[in-house]
């Protein structure tokens, strides 16, 4: 006889869990402290659920699974970042960084696994999209790292960035609903605010964030205020121009109020000189922004490398005199292929 299907139970909100706990002659407030034990509490097990009967429990068991997310493999940088191999319940693997520095705790989380995105300097663009994760998973990631950075640094997690792998916004439901278990008041309780959703730009999905009223940051991964060398790196360029972006995030920013944050990864030889830096303050004219300038991190995919520190100066100061708020950032983990863009799966997959 073939066993049993359980039901995901963290795929269920709280008003299907009590119809659920109806049918299996059970009071619907017993469904309640479940879902606190499974959202507020992080249970990743039943027989932990110490205000449950015994006999309750053994019934969840039977009916019920929890397909939490678990570690596989940690590796710790030189600089304290910590890069995780999580193990999915159907033997996917993804990966997920706490990066520690002063004044914050951050946890670099993905939403696929594996990207269809195919950027030309980007580790994860190089493997194929399996699937999207669920919220669970997500939120999953961000209970573990922020477990981690209690127990390594003694100091919680006090920002999430939905940089790791994937593209956020072609997961759209899912990262939505994630982000709300982890700052509901039923959740993690965490402050919107301080949670960020980078996207390489799908227009149509920045327009829907502004329908949406979403209270989270958004990032634009640029690299690029050409369409010609944005379509050479960023093949989803091609469907969504920078003019088309710019429409959604002036959109977007009418809708929120929210200014985005442009990262940009300067390339030596590609988009490192003065005339580059020219056409990206003139898209930084469109709506109250910032440019992070960031470190790139060489793959063994990609014959990208990091501009010089000189032309990356220069074209730092050319942003800056033109009234741009630009700030240089320093990539974590590098020694552990944590850093931006170097996330992919080398375990057997």
């Amino acid at each position: 006889m073939a066993e049993k299907q359980k039901i995901d139970i963290r795929s269920l909100n709280l008003e299907s869990l009590q119809k659920h706990f109806i049918r299996m002659d059970e009071k619907s407030f017993r469904a309640k402290q479940v879902y606190e034990w499974l959202w507020k509490k992080s249970c990743f097990s039943f027989d932990e659920m110490s205000n449950i009967s015994k006999e309750l429990r053994t019934k969840l068991d039977e009916n019920f699974a929890i397909n939490n997310v678990q570690i596989s493999n940690s590796q710790f940088s030189t600089d304290k970042t910590i890069k995780n191999s999580f193990i999915l319940h159907d033997k996917h693997l993804i990966e997920g960084v706490l990066i520690p520095t002063p004044g914050r705790m951050t946890a670099c989380v993905s939403s696929q696994v594996g990207c269809s995105l195919t950027c030309k300097f980007c580790a994860t663009g190089y493997m194929e999209r399996k699937r999207n994760l669920n919220p669970d998973e997500i939120y999953d990631q961000v209970v573990l790292i922020d477990k981690q950075a209690r127990e390594n640094y003694g100091i919680a997690l006090s920002n999430i960035v939905y940089m790791g792998m994937g593209e956020p916004l072609l997961n759209y439901k899912n990262v939505l609903d994630s982000i709300e278990k982890i700052t509901s008041e039923d959740g993690l309780n965490m402050a919107a605010k301080r949670i960020t959703v980078s996207t390489a730009g799908i227009a149509k999905m920045i327009k829907k964030l502004g329908d949406d009223g979403v209270k989270f940051n958004l990032a634009l991964s640029l690299h690029a205020a050409n369409d010609e060398k944005r379509n050479t790196i960023m093949p989803i360029n091609e469907q969504n121009t920078l003019k088309a972006l710019a429409e959604a995030l002036k959109y977007y920013y009418a809708k929120t109020k929210n200014p985005v944050p442009y990262e940009y990864i300067i390339f030596d030889g590609f988009n490192d000189t003065i005339q580059d830096a020219a056409e990206l303050v003139q898209f930084c004219k469109h709506l109250p922004c910032k440019v992070n300038i960031i470190e790139y991190n060489p793959i063994s995919f990609a014959a990208f490398i990091n501009a010089g520190e000189d032309k990356v100066e220069a074209f730092a100061d050319h942003l800056r005199k033109n009234g741009v708020n630009t700030h240089l950032r320093r990539s974590r983990g590098k020694d552990i292929d944590a850093a931006c863009g170097q996330l992919a799966i080398k375990e057997g997959q």
